[in-house]
């Protein structure tokens, strides 16, 4: 693959979105080929399992569906989008990616790290990110952030120790993939986080 892909991860309200925004500004004033996208989502038929997954009728999803309708969604993002984008040389820039669903199914909803990795492995036709940011906030200051105007989707309405079990999953998997996050402090200013991540990223 001759693009690179990013990935950012972290606690539902993290401020990612601020900052896939900033960063792609950034890009495209260097005259970058960029394409922001998000998971779960990212194709027309991703975005649709993405409204199964988030709708907040569907309260008696069984976590297996859960993991497995993400997975499908991965699948199709993966082939229809990223791949044919990363050989065209562009720079992918993902809201999520695998290492949600090792947080939110694996760890809290207890599903296993190991048994999600594996239905994931097999959606994602082997592809990786160059770089993962983990924005370090703690649950109930970012939520505060994402709800303050909005009703909030299934998953993001999950009661308080669910999301303190997805912060601590966060951590978890940093413990065992370091290699695989680079941490951002998601409590500095918009200004700041943009100037960590950018100092990460020109030492790709």
């Amino acid at each position: 693959m001759k693009g690179l892909f990013i990935t950012i991860e972290g606690p539902d309200g993290a401020g990612k979105s601020t900052q896939i925004r900033l960063l792609k500004e950034y890009f495209k004033n260097q005259g970058k080929d960029i394409i922001v996208t998000r998971e779960p989502g990212g194709t027309d038929i991703s975005e649709k399992i993405r409204d199964i997954i988030l709708d907040n009728d569907n309260i008696t999803m069984a976590d297996t569906t859960e993991a497995l309708l993400y997975a499908a969604s991965r699948a199709q993002h993966v082939h229809e989008k990223i791949i044919p984008a990363l050989k065209e040389g562009k720079i992918v820039i993902c809201d999520r990616f695998v290492h949600s669903s090792l947080v939110y199914q694996g760890i809290a909803r207890g599903l296993g790290i190991e048994e999600v990795r594996y239905i994931n492995d097999f959606a994602i036709e082997g592809i990786k990110p160059d770089v993962t940011l983990f924005f370090d906030i703690y649950p109930e200051i970012a939520l505060k952030r994402k709800t303050k105007n909005n009703k909030g989707d299934r998953l993001e309405n999950e009661k308080a120790d669910f999301h303190q079990r997805v912060y601590e999953g966060y951590k978890k998997l940093i413990d065992k993939y370091p290699d695989e996050f680079n941490v951002i402090d998601a409590t500095k200013s918009i200004d700041e986080i943009h100037k960590d991540i950018v100092k990460i990223l020109s030492t790709i």
